[in-house]
């Protein structure tokens, strides 16, 4: 028994949550066929007693049940700052049980009466500061004060928010491995805090603790003398000058306590090294400025300012539960060469998100500068026309003296290139290291074929992903925008799950939405709103329902849409009564973006009318779509009222859908394009006995485009399903397998190692051309998992419960190689198939069963571990469905094998 956790996190710190879900795994090598039937949680407040049996919290005692996560605590009142200890025990169909080791979860602030401090900092600028240009820039603030503790210390807890970031220092010792927090969000409407246990950073006598704020996303990165860009007409929010709240709960050994606050006995400056620091144009830090020992006892800050005491954000503190962003690995440079212009051009090999960290050296003043792009115009000149307005520069002034090592704290880049000048010396490829940073959420899926292009795009599909977690799934990391668009993950977020555990990115993501939502229900397109865009469009903020129903089908989260399903209920009453025609939403803004245009040209997107979808068919469609999963949602609340309302309006909607959109003469919706037909065929809006000829218009569109991908973003994310499902497993890997235009392929085939923004991203114009976006995946990556691997979650038993094994296995393709990390364990899926066998590998985790679907005519022609089906007791055979024995198994490791002649 391993891998407890609490609230979805291995022994976190700071929550704040008084009945968090506890969860753990069963690991038990061999045996096959092995479930939970029972479960008993002791949680109590020593480890100690845990050990020995008691569980003076809670002891749950013995529950019949099979829930091995997200079960909620259910002791008595938890306590803020408060250390628990658990443990679980489990017992099993096979008779036996087992027992965990002892987990460990500490408490933040429970109650908002309890927090003393006052929000301090620096309230002004200083002559080097420029914050009402265009690039707005301000110089980092550095906060300290001393304390004496008089006796030994017990336990030190710390809990702090740096606006917009922070790095929390202790007697000169960085806290922590977490960079650039805390999670951005709205700060007018949640203010996130970090727990960090500091015991080990204490002494007895005099402690010194500083804190460096840099902007992050409170002070504006943008600034239009309050108005809106006057090129794009977007405004950028500004909340103010960079504040800090913290409080350090200190308990002795005696029993006693003592609160370490921030409020005006805190000392402040910005004549510190940071000289300028924004997301955008990158960070600039002046050596010769260091305050040597500044977060160090004994340090005199007679110079320093006295802190101003600030107004605290708008917003309700709450304790951060998704996970802060980490530097997560590490990458060597590929080449360097000299540009004839006395600078160096620095290749790291792979398009990245994080910094440089860098080894100089010099007299002091000199000035190294650092540009970085994701691509080249030229062999040595850097193509910067795609990042825009964003300066991308990072600076460093050396105080000479001898090798000088330097990274940034404050601001990060998307990047393949860095342009290096200043230096005087040649360097070489060892004086630097590629930093990647992102959330640090575990990688839990793999995927590898037979096939290279699928492999580089599945490797592409990861480092864009990836470079993409910021606390919010942004749209890019390189350019002046940085935001999160929640059209581009209404699907990809599904795809992105099999690979990355983004249960609570997401989670957090959807009560951002849930606090962006106005008093009349309207939603926005973009969250947090640091641009200020809010159209009323359907198909955008619909992720406010689809991201939940994949939380819930791919972790078993049943929290998250529970919660919002009145603010869900809100958003669809205001879009009904405000922009209804007839029984039909038609509002729509972005169409069906990226549809891609002719090979070589400069459009972003396609300017034929006959490839556009009709806006209101894409709103309509998706309004159909949300009020099936509103539906579903209903029946699990047993809401059955509300189960007969998304009913009735469905089945209206269906009808007034197909009187306006639907072609009956000729078989297809709208003007016909993929989109058009795949989104209706998809929502089951079909009329019966029509599906086929619809799918038809669908494979005759595809021809047309020699079978390549002719749709934007609504459309791909239901394509390969959509063309798997209705019998194309051979179209769609084919699309998936091309390197010619427009493909994911030919992305590749141009030296791509992210995901483009755009298909013809190597030709078309710079406005908006990032060479790191997620949005064009569409559903690629669950067509990988789901259908060429066969690792699906039974839409009834979520969470992978119950595995449903059906891949298909496409002409051309030979192998496959899978694994995911369910909530349950692992589970592997790897086949190699050649003209008269296919051999399958099978891995089911405890607590988990599977049905299996192998392509065979009957039972007689599979064997298991060498044996005829009918000799291994723990295979049942179910029956044939559409040319498949479909077989129930249990968890365990199986080894099939099925002749295909």
């Amino acid at each position: 028994m391993t891998d407890l956790t609490v609230g979805g996190r291995t022994a976190p710190i700071g929550l704040d949550d008084r009945t968090p879900g506890l969860g753990w795994m069963m690991h038990i090598e061999q045996q096959r066929n092995i479930r939970q039937t029972a479960y008993r949680i002791l949680v109590g407040t020593s480890e100690t007693l845990v050990e020995q049996g008691v569980g003076n919290v809670w002891d749950s005692g013995r529950v019949l049940s099979e829930a091995s996560f997200g079960v909620p605590f259910g002791g008595d009142s938890l306590e803020s700052y408060a250390d628990y200890y658990w443990k679980v025990q489990v017992w099993t169909n096979q008779g036996d049980s087992a027992s965990s080791e002892v987990g460990h979860w500490r408490m933040g602030i429970l109650d908002k009466r309890e927090w003393k401090a006052q929000w301090i900092g620096l309230d002004t600028v200083s002559e080097q500061d420029a914050p009402h240009r265009t690039q707005t820039r301000l110089a980092a603030r550095y906060l300290r004060k001393e304390v004496a503790l008089t006796k030994p210390v017990a336990k030190a807890t710390v809990v702090v928010s740096g606006l917009g970031l922070y790095e929390l220092q202790i007697n000169g010792q960085k806290v922590g491995d977490d960079v650039l927090s805390p999670t951005l969000t709205d700060y007018a409407r949640q203010v996130p805090y970090n727990t960090y246990d500091v015991r080990h950073l204490l002494d007895t006598g005099t402690n010194a603790i500083g804190v460096i704020l840099g902007n992050g996303r409170f002070f504006h990165l943008r600034d239009f003398q309050g108005g809106p860009n006057p090129v794009t007409g977007i405004a950028h929010v500004n909340y103010g000058y960079p504040r800090l709240l913290l409080q350090l709960m200190i308990q002795y050994a005696d029993g006693t306590e003592t609160l370490v606050v921030t409020d005006p006995s805190w000392k402040v400056t910005d004549k510190g090294p940071i000289r300028a620091n924004n997301e955008y144009d990158g960070e600039e830090f002046d050596a010769r400025m260091e305050l040597d020992g500044w977060s160090e006892r004994g340090y005199d800050d007679g110079h320093w300012a006295v802190a101003d005491v600030m107004e605290a954000p708008e917003g309700t503190l709450m304790a951060q539960a998704n996970e802060n962003i980490r530097i997560k690995e590490t990458v060597v440079p590929e080449a360097i060469r000299e540009t004839g212009r006395g600078t160096y051009l620095l290749d790291m090999g792979q398009n990245m998100v994080g910094w440089l960290r860098i080894q100089v050296r010099g007299n002091a003043g000199d000035t190294v500068t650092m540009r970085f792009a994701e691509r080249l115009s030229d062999s040595t000149t850097l193509y910067l026309d795609n990042l825009r307005d964003a300066r991308v520069t990072d600076t460093y002034v050396l105080k000479g003296g001898g090798v000088e090592t330097w990274q940034p704290r404050f601001t990060y880049h998307g990047f393949r290139y860095v342009e290096l000048a200043g230096l005087s010396y040649e360097p070489v490829i060892t004086d630097f290291e590629g930093q990647v940073v992102y959330d640090d959420v575990a990688t839990i899926g793999s995927f590898e074929t037979s096939d290279t292009t699928i492999n580089q795009v599945f490797n592409n599909a990861y480092w864009s992903i990836r470079g993409n977690y910021r606390g919010i799934p942004t749209d890019c990391p390189q350019r002046d925008e940085r935001v999160a668009w929640l059209g581009d993950r209404l699907m990809s977020s599904y795809g992105e799950s099999f690979v990355f555990d983004n249960s609570r990115i997401y989670r957090k993501w959807m009560g951002d939405t849930q606090a962006a939502q106005d008093s009349n229900g309207s939603l926005p397109d973009i969250v947090p709103e640091y641009w200020l865009k809010r159209t009323d469009n359907i198909t955008y903020p619909s992720a406010f329902i689809i991201i939940p129903h994949m939380l819930r089908k791919q972790f078993g989260d049943e929290e998250t849409f529970r919660t919002y399903y009145p603010d869900m209920k809100k958003w669809l009453a205001y879009m009904w009564e405000k922009y209804r025609e007839g029984d039909l939403i038609l509002r729509d803004t972005y169409g069906d973006w990226c549809v891609p245009p002719e090979e070589g040209t400069e459009e972003i997107w396609t300017s034929d009318p006959a490839k556009t979808t009709d806006g209101g068919l894409l709103a309509s469609a998706y309004h159909y779509y949300c009020l099936t999963l509103m539906e579903e949602f209903a029946a699990l609340q047993g809401l059955d009222g509300d189960v007969a309302y998304f009913a009735g309006l469905r089945e209206r909607v269906a009808r007034a859908f197909n009187r306006k959109f639907f072609n009956e003469q000729g078989g297809y919706y709208g003007n016909n394009t993929t989109t058009a037909n795949l989104l209706p065929l998809t929502f089951g809006l079909v009329p019966e006995g029509r599906q086929a000829a619809v799918f038809q218009q669908i494979v005759g569109r595809l021809a047309a485009h020699g079978y390549h991908v002719n749709s934007g973003i609504m459309g791909m994310m239901w394509f390969m399903r959509g063309l798997t499902d209705h019998g194309r497993a051979d179209l769609a890997y084919a699309i998936a397998s091309k390197r010619t235009y427009p493909s994911w392929g030919y992305m590749v085939e141009n030296g791509a190692t992210t995901i483009w923004e755009l298909w013809n991203g190597n030709t078309a114009h710079p406005l908006m051309n990032s060479w790191n976006h997620q949005m064009l995946l569409g559903d690629l990556l669950i067509w990988y998992f789901e259908y060429l691997a066969g690792i699906q979650s039974d839409t009834n038993q979520v969470a992978f419960k119950r595995v449903v094994m059906k891949p298909v296995f496409p002409e051309g393709l030979h192998e496959v190689k899978a694994s995911y990390r369910s909530k349950f364990g692992v589970i592997k899926s790897h086949w190699k198939r050649d003209a008269e066998k296919l051999r399958w590998s099978i891995e089911v985790p405890p607590n988990s069963s599977a049905l299996v679907g192998i392509p065979a005519g009957d039972a007689g022609s599979i064997n298991e571990g060498g044996r005829p089906l009918s000799e291994v007791a723990d295979v049942l055979v179910k029956g044939v469905e559409d040319g498949r024995v479909l077989l129930e198994i249990g968890s365990g490791s199986y080894q099939f094998q099925a002749d295909l002649h």
